[in-house]
């Protein structure tokens, strides 16, 4: 009886000191989002991807998008763009599914990705053939400086990423 009490009591003990450390943990560097909105056909496009921070750093120079390098657009894990239905990006075609959004950056012309591979980290194992779709779209000059990655998805289909000063937009139907 005496070992059971012992047991039961470490048992709790490291429950509490692991839940402890869970709360002391530091916040992660580039922390996990979800976009997520419906379009009036009922389609519905989401956005998982880790938000990483400029923090003094030069996009383009030592900080990602780097010019002809192909970029997960976003941290850690590949960012992963879904949608239910079939749509067309920019006038072309993507079935309904899971992407893995890749960009390529060349000045202001942005390639955006639709790669099949969509679970991968980083674009480490990325690999042209697997892609699914590509479209080209122009970047702007964003309003206000965006010190963390950011995406939005408008009701009428219109995402945008924000990343420094770029603001990169392409239209979903």
């Amino acid at each position: 009886m005496k070992k059971l009490v012992l047991l039961i009591f470490g048992l709790v003990a490291l429950f509490f000191v692991n839940a402890q450390e869970k709360q002391n943990a530091p916040a992660p560097k580039s922390p996990p989002a979800t976009v997520s909105e419906e379009l009036s056909n009922g389609t519905v496009i989401t956005i998982n991807y880790s938000r990483p921070s400029v923090r003094g750093r030069t996009i383009g120079k030592d900080l990602e998008p780097l010019p002809g390098q192909v970029w997960r657009t976003g941290a850690n894990k590949a960012t992963v763009f879904e949608v239910s239905k079939d749509v067309t990006v920019e006038g072309k075609a993507l079935p309904a599914g899971k992407y893995a959004l890749f960009t390529l950056v060349d000045g202001d012309d942005w390639t955006i990705i639709f790669n099949k591979t969509w679970d991968q980290f980083g674009a480490f194992k990325y690999k042209q053939a697997d892609d699914a779709l590509r479209v080209h779209v122009t970047s702007q000059k964003a309003e206000s400086f965006a010190e963390t990655l950011t995406f939005t998805i408008s009701k009428e289909g219109v995402v945008t990423l924000l990343w420094g000063d770029y603001k990169v937009s392409f239209n979903v139907k």
